[in-house]
């Protein structure tokens, strides 16, 4: 038998076995996080909406900014301490009496975690040639090979909002943000004597992974040349249009049975069938 790594599938022959330098996921893990009673931080102008507010609703919740931090942990070779720490902006409707118009206030919110994976070991300092840096005499910076965390979120979902007295909250409120969060407020003046607070509870999913560049060995089958050619008619906006599908999935929902069961989605008609 030749020792030629190259194989031969049956439906595609494997040409060469090739070696890429790329980024290799060591450990990772997934979190479903419920996140109870944040307090909610507002500046001045919202905490004036907040407390002249009767009732109050959650808009939306997204993540605004996330914060990462890798340690080696102590006496435990090639596993890190990845620290981090998720802000959340939330909007909220303000309504100063019943029915009228709601006004938006802006808040923020923060909420921690720590995970252990393994990132395996390796510091080496990693050079790269560069013609610009050559040229003015001033050398890159090493890089170095140790492990970088990633972690990939979605916005989380609001599972509830409760509004209380400021003496009755016993959660301290937050009063450092990152500036790029500070920036995208026109008003950041710390809101001072307010009466209410705002609680919030949050189910956060998320994914952390460890990584760290590495030099692998994959077969190649060949190069990626595409197959299709690039639609570049722009002339008449129109034909354009007319090569679109028709969207009927918006229009007309999916039924049970093509929506995983949803119970929400069922039809008249088949309720009286099952029935």
């Amino acid at each position: 038998m030749s020792d030629n790594p190259i194989l031969d599938t049956g439906e595609r022959r494997i040409n060469e076995a090739v070696c890429i330098d790329t980024k290799r996921i060591f450990d990772s893990c997934v979190s479903k996080d419920c996140l109870e009673n944040l307090r909610v931080t507002f500046f001045s102008r919202s905490q004036r909406l907040i407390d002249e507010a009767v009732t109050v609703k959650t808009r939306d919740c997204c993540i605004e900014e996330v914060s990462i931090d890798v340690e080696e942990v102590p006496f435990n070779r090639g596993f890190y301490s990845v620290d981090i720490t998720f802000y959340f902006k939330l909007c909220f409707d303000t309504y100063a009496a019943p029915c009228t118009t709601p006004q938006v206030a802006i808040g923020f919110a923060h909420f921690n975690k720590k995970c252990i994976l393994y990132g395996s070991d390796g510091d080496v300092k990693v050079f790269v040639s560069n013609p610009c840096s050559e040229a003015l005499d001033c050398p890159v910076a090493p890089q170095y090979t140790n492990p970088v965390a990633k972690v990939q979120a979605v916005d989380p979902v609001i599972l509830a909002t409760d509004i209380c007295d400021c003496c009755d909250c016993c959660v301290p409120i937050c009063s450092s943000f990152p500036q790029s969060i500070l920036n995208s407020v026109e008003d950041t003046m710390p809101s001072c004597g307010a009466s209410k607070a705002i609680l919030v509870t949050l189910g956060l999913f998320s994914i952390v992974q460890m990584e760290r560049d590495t030099q692998i060995l994959i077969p190649a089958y060949d190069y990626c040349v595409p197959d299709r050619e690039c639609n570049c008619n722009t002339s008449n906006p129109c034909e354009t249009f007319q090569s679109i599908d028709f969207p009927v999935d918006e229009f007309f929902p999916l039924d049970r049975d093509n929506n995983n069961g949803c119970t929400c989605c069922r039809t008249p008609e088949t309720t009286e069938d099952n029935e």
